[in-house]
């Protein structure tokens, strides 16, 4: 009978051991999958929150700011890749906008309907302000992305306007002025007030957006630089911005200024008034369109400079002093050339004598008869690598 007691008990004993042995395994795992199941539904909450970001962004509001002691510092807002991917459609191909050297720029929509710029930067670029410039709402940095975030400009830039015979109609004169005071007004502030001076160093018109109302910013800093203190001058061994729109001093020996930015106003402005490329302007004598400017000029005919279509428009007064700043924003020599500051005075106020120009830089250009331009090379989009395969005449 004790014998039977003992095989019962043991027996028992056997069965519990091996119900513990599989039991508690499968509570172990039926309790890792539940909370797996809590924490993933937690997330993806978390991911539909945070995806709404940028979509409930109010764009009405400049980069954000924080108090630091008796001072505001400027604080950009941070945006998560899902959000920006929402906006965008997951950057689809009929959001896509552009292009330029330093990635694509799509359009977002925010739930209020508004639309920004999202600029989604190559992995080699280093690119990293107030009224006449693009608003910049925010960044996003994550899964090796580096995205910004934009004003959009439904009107796109200037170029499609002004070098599109379908569109120059569209730009009266008044038009042009105001676009062209509006970019001079944007480049003092990078110059003289902004915290830190900006030198933009690629200033052209596909870098001149319009707004709705046609009101232009400045936009694409990808190759700016960022002055401290008293610091008026630099230089530079890798040359990259705009044949056409670059300064000799710069495009021949990498200097760069505030004076830098000025030649390419004094090209923008030439081209505005021409509605012609300065890049692509050719004639019989090889001349560029500052070199045909500089001739109609001293023949006492530089109305003719004037596009055609504002011949019933324009105010011929206005326009020889517009053209007179642009021959001395152009001049070879930086120091003959004026700040922006003397540039809207000259501009907007008619009892300012101006000065004579010299002849502008880069009047003629000569290609080297044992030189050739790459064939993938893009004459708006030429760096030093192309520039140095021509000799240019700058006289």
């Amino acid at each position: 009978m004790f014998f039977n007691l003992g095989k019962k008990k043991l027996l028992w004993i056997t069965i519990i051991a091996v119900l513990m042995a599989v039991l508690l395994p499968a509570f172990y795992i039926f309790y890792r999958w539940r909370r797996k199941l809590r924490e993933s539904r937690f997330a993806e909450r978390r991911k539909v929150e945070i995806s709404q970001d940028i979509l409930l962004l109010d764009t009405n509001m400049s980069i954000a700011t924080r108090e630091t002691g008796n001072s505001k510092e400027s604080c950009l807002p941070f945006f998560s890749l899902a959000s920006i991917t929402a906006a965008t459609d997951n950057f689809s191909g009929e959001n896509k906008l552009g292009e330029g050297g330093f990635g694509p720029v799509y359009k977002g929509k925010l739930n209020n309907g508004e639309e920004v710029a999202v600029k989604r930067l190559s992995s080699q670029s280093g690119q990293g302000l107030e009224e006449n410039l693009v608003r910049l709402f925010g960044c996003c940095i994550e899964h090796g992305e580096k995205i910004l975030i934009y004003e959009y400009m439904p009107n796109k830039s200037l170029d499609c306007f002004l070098f599109d015979p379908t569109k120059t109609g569209l730009l009266g004169w008044e038009m042009r002025v105001r676009i062209l005071e509006g970019v001079a007004q944007g480049l003092l502030y990078l110059h003289h007030y902004s915290r830190l001076r900006v030198i933009h160093r690629d200033l052209k018109a596909s870098n001149i957006l319009l707004d709705s109302n046609m009101n232009p910013k400045i936009s694409d800093f990808g190759i700016a630089r960022l002055f401290g203190g008293d610091e008026l001058q630099s230089n530079t061994k890798r040359i990259v911005g705009t044949y056409g729109y670059m300064s000799p001093e710069y495009a021949l020996r990498g200097l760069f200024s505030i004076k830098s930015d000025v030649f390419s106003f004094g090209v923008l402005v030439l081209e505005t008034l021409s509605s012609k490329k300065n890049a692509h302007f050719y004639n019989t004598d090889s001349l560029t369109l500052l070199g045909h400017a500089w001739n109609l000029w001293n023949d006492g005919r530089a109305w003719e400079l004037m596009d055609s279509i504002l011949q019933n428009d324009a105010s011929y007064p206005m326009l020889n002093r517009y053209i007179n700043v642009a021959l001395l924003c152009v001049q070879e020599n930086a120091a003959d050339r004026p700040t922006m500051l003397e540039v809207i005075s000259m501009l907007t106020n008619e009892n300012v004598i101006l000065p004579s120009p010299l002849q502008p830089a880069f009047s003629h250009v000569r290609i080297a008869e044992n030189s050739s331009l790459p064939a993938n090379c893009e004459v708006e989009a030429c760096t030093v690598n192309c520039l140095t395969l021509s000799a240019m005449d700058a006289r």
